[in-house]
């Protein structure tokens, strides 16, 4: 695992830019920058420049994506055996492949919530469309895959359990949380409701999921520590469940009416009331995660933690945070909310832009690949 991100010293000439070394861990800084954008949007306060700020972070985001898919399509096919490797007999590599399938989920959405003033309203909806669909597939084949190879193919140790661990099953999450913003779009009836119903299902598959992992991943922690300081950054990767499952809960109740028209008022009202409970009790836990994992990455960064890709573990799950307590601002109308969403974001944007510095100084370089 820590020679997976951690730095690398060795250079590399700038014509030949090493692809073997490109994992899937570097769809990270693709769901970092989408989530910049699409939390700016989804802030429940108008600040000035935010939806400008907004579009242009989920441009880069984009971008981004684009580029890293064909720069993985070169490595998949002139280094297949290594990508092979990687996935069946590397499990703190394998991991990782719970990034490209939240990647696709997060810039999808954007194109819907932000995209349209940038691509046009039609492709936006197109786009997001698309990619949630494939993304939703590969993060449902991600989340029992990897299980599966845990269980039958790779060497682990639950005593060496960390937060990457959770990358898997938290892609489903993802989706579950941004598919009821294509709700709206689908015709009334049928449609409607396999779309919220296979959102809630995979919901509860990763929430379950997740449930069952997190008592490993702290035993882990607790027995074996972190096995190198560039993975300090990794412990937030636990508030990525808590926050995108209280935004799919605020996501669901916002679909009910839409989906499920024969639940009438009473049944909206009880879906906002569910979601709402639910969102401000895990709202709780994540904001005493938080404080864990800021404390320990103060500590790693005294200590002279180097820059890694880890570090943009400081970035998806924040911005999942953000999205939970704007929701719970837009449902409850507490000012306490709003101002939480607000600070979160300026968290998150300064991570985003220190993690975005860094890559791109590491790539100039040449240390990262």
């Amino acid at each position: 695992m820590a020679t997976l991100l951690a730095p690398q010293t060795r250079p590399h000439t700038a014509g030949s830019p090493a692809l073997s070394r490109l994992g899937p861990n570097w769809y990270a800084a693709v769901m970092g920058t989408a989530i910049t954008g699409n939390a700016a949007a989804a802030l429940p306060i108008d600040l000035p420049g935010r939806i400008a700020l907004a579009e242009a972070v989920w441009t880069l985001s984009l971008l981004l994506l684009a580029v890293l898919l064909a720069a993985r399509a070169v490595h998949l096919v002139r280094h297949r055996e290594q990508a092979r490797r990687t996935l069946l007999e590397d499990p703190s590599a394998a991991v990782f492949y719970g990034c490209p399938p939240m990647a696709l989920l997060a810039v999808g959405y954007g194109a819907l919530a932000v995209g349209g003033p940038v691509v046009g309203e039609r492709a936006g909806l197109a786009l997001d469309a698309l990619l949630w669909g494939a993304g939703t597939l590969y993060a449902v084949a991600v989340a029992a895959g990897l299980p599966y190879l845990m269980i039958t193919r790779h060497r682990l140790s639950a005593l060496e359990a960390n937060p990457t661990w959770l990358l898997p099953v938290v892609a489903p999450m993802v989706a579950a949380a941004l598919g009821p913003a294509l709700v709206p779009h689908l015709p009334e009836g049928a449609a409607r409701q396999a779309l919220l119903y296979g959102c809630v299902a995979m919901f509860g598959a990763s929430l379950l999921a997740t449930l069952v992992l997190l008592p490993v991943v702290f035993g882990g922690l607790v027995h074996s520590k972190l096995p190198a300081v560039a993975l300090t950054p990794s412990l937030f990767l636990v508030l990525g469940p808590l926050g995108q499952s209280t935004t799919a809960v605020h996501q669901f109740a916002d679909a009910v009416p839409l989906a499920l028209p024969a639940a009438g008022e009473q049944g909206a009202a009880v879906a906002r009331g569910l979601a709402e409970v639910y969102g401000v009790a895990v709202m709780g836990f994540a904001l005493l995660w938080l404080a864990v994992a800021l404390v320990a990455n103060l500590r790693a960064l005294r200590a002279g933690m180097p820059f890694a890709m880890t570090w943009w573990a400081f970035t998806f799950p924040v911005g999942t945070l953000v999205t939970g307590t704007a929701a719970l601002a837009r449902h409850t109308g507490f000012g306490g909310f709003t101002g939480l969403a607000v600070a979160l974001w300026l968290l998150l944007f300064t991570a985003w832009a220190v993690a975005a510095g860094r890559t791109l100084a590491g790539l100039r370089a040449g240390r990262l690949l």
